[in-house]
């Protein structure tokens, strides 16, 4: 007769199905995985399993006691915001504190449960990121604190964690600095995926439609002023044309004509350059349906004029 197996015991067998399944899915599909394919999951012991579900704090049937998932819907009702100290600040299920959603991730702080974090980009996509921990609450204003570590510790934070046994040592550091790379992550994917849907998944330049071969390009960098990450600073741009408009080798007007230097145009090299930039010189690049998604002209004809001086 088999053993019956306790709730840790299972808890710890779904919780690292699901992260294997994340791995898997994330190495073959990058990490922006369709929401249809979180909702399917994957079938453990004859029961389907799902990543997500329909409230952004998330416990499978398959799981006895606590949350595998919080997920953060892209313009969703929740305002979830990075806090002061760099870690994500995730608002409560409604606000009565003892809703059991709530309860659950409270139960998770005490046994430092890891979570996946599933992050809306736009609709129907969502970046993955585990495991995550709650590691803290704030009842004055609804909300809970996250901090992502380190997945290579996985399966040792999944026992931990079942156990109650206490953090290591040097996990605050790493967190904090694991939830910063997050925190790049989640603009720059929520950039690329915006940008690239606004174009509908085509070069702006040569309308190459391989989206593997597609890059979001900035008109003036995040790093500087305007450079915010809005689809009206961006060109959804193949990876030929986005180095070539990076290195100002190619350049838009606010007339969203393109321009190509002079000195590339007296080039003679062969059929890429020809095609490849030469013909693109005095040609409109392709504009998203939406006027709001279209690129920003002031934006444009600042750097229109960085490629001028370099011409």
């Amino acid at each position: 007769m088999a053993l019956q197996r306790s709730p840790h015991e299972i808890d710890v067998d779904v919780r690292l199905a699901a992260f294997r399944w994340l791995r898997d899915h994330v190495e073959r599909l990058g990490d922006v995985l369709p929401r249809d394919l979180l909702l399917r999951g994957f079938e453990y012991e004859g029961t389907r399993v799902p990543l997500v579900g329909p409230q952004g704090i998330f416990k499978p049937a398959a799981l006895p006691h606590l949350p595998l998932s919080i997920t953060t819907a892209p313009n969703g009702p929740y305002d979830d915001s990075f806090t002061a100290d760099g870690l994500l600040g995730y608002r409560y299920r409604g606000t009565d504190s003892a809703h059991r959603d709530n309860v659950g991730l409270r139960k998770a702080i005490e046994l430092q449960t890891p979570l996946a974090y599933f992050h809306g980009v736009v609709k129907g996509l969502y970046l993955a990121v585990w495991p995550v921990f709650i590691v803290g609450d704030d009842p004055g204003n609804l909300t809970f604190r996250v901090a992502a570590d380190d997945g290579r510790l996985i399966e040792e934070a999944v026992l931990r964690g079942g156990s109650g046994g206490p953090q290591m040592a040097d996990s605050d550091g790493r967190r904090a600095y694991i939830t910063s790379t997050m925190r790049i992550r989640l603009h720059q994917r929520g950039f690329r995926e915006r940008v690239l849907r606004a174009y509908q998944d085509q070069c702006a330049c040569c309308r190459l439609r391989h989206r593997v071969l597609l890059d979001a390009a900035h008109i003036i960098a995040d790093s500087e002023e305007l450079g915010d990450p809005v689809v009206a600073n961006g060109l959804s741009l193949c990876k030929i044309h986005h180095a070539a408009f990076d290195q100002l080798l190619i350049g838009v007007r606010p007339d969203y004509t393109v321009e190509v230097r002079p000195s590339i145009l007296e080039e003679a090299d062969g059929p890429m350059l020809r095609h490849g930039l030469q013909g693109l010189h005095n040609t409109s690049i392709l504009l998203p349906s939406s006027r709001r998604n279209r690129p920003d002209p002031d934006r444009l004809a600042q750097r229109y004029e960085r490629f001028r001086s370099a011409a």
